[in-house]
């Protein structure tokens, strides 16, 4: 039977994060450079725009202990607390080289490794886009990298997270993830 309005109330659940679409092990230590006390992103990685006055410059990140069979890598920056139903995606890299295990501040767009791509994020273009959440609760941004069974996805720059999450669900060989935070 139906529910809401003039019916039976609709039940209620609480908000879901997004889930990992693989079941590769999370083998990877990822590390976030440069957060301020207790895990917050800085202002230099903030977004610029909606209200936020930041430097919109990448976050400077790390990682280690990815397999040996891993060819590529990915890296997906996620905030599941935007009110959005589905969260928010940040930043999408893609096709990083099997030798990269870093990527400094501000790498988007200027510093990226030779044939990296980066994907479209929910601000509508490719590329970072930094925390900017609506004024309240601080949000999570999650920041997980994958290691890839092969040396490209062959996916272009307009690729939007929920097809880049689709396709690396059958190519991860192994994750790891990070968390910031950053609130208003």
């Amino acid at each position: 039977s139906a529910c809401g309005a003039a019916q039976a109330p609709c039940p209620t659940t609480p908000p879901s994060t997004l889930r990992e679409p693989t079941s590769a092990p999370e083998s990877i230590t990822v590390e976030i450079q440069g957060l301020e006390p207790e895990g917050r992103v800085p202002n230099e990685s903030v977004f610029s725009g909606f209200g936020c006055e930041g430097g919109n410059r990448s976050l400077a990140l790390s990682w280690s202990g990815a397999p040996e069979t891993g060819q590529s890598y990915a890296v997906v920056v996620h905030d599941p607390d935007a009110p959005t139903g589905v969260g928010f995606f940040h930043w999408i890299a893609l096709d990083l080289p099997a030798g990269t295990t870093s990527l400094p501040l501000g790498a988007s767009g200027t510093a990226m490794p030779a044939g990296a791509v980066e994907g479209y994020t929910d601000f509508g273009a490719s590329g970072y886009g930094g925390p900017c959440p609506p004024p309240g609760t601080p949000h999570r941004y999650e920041v997980t990298v994958y290691a890839l069974d092969v040396p490209a996805l062959g996916l272009p720059p307009t690729s939007t997270g929920a097809l880049v999450r689709f396709v690396l669900r059958e190519h991860a060989v192994a994750i790891g993830r990070a968390t910031a935070i950053y609130g208003r």
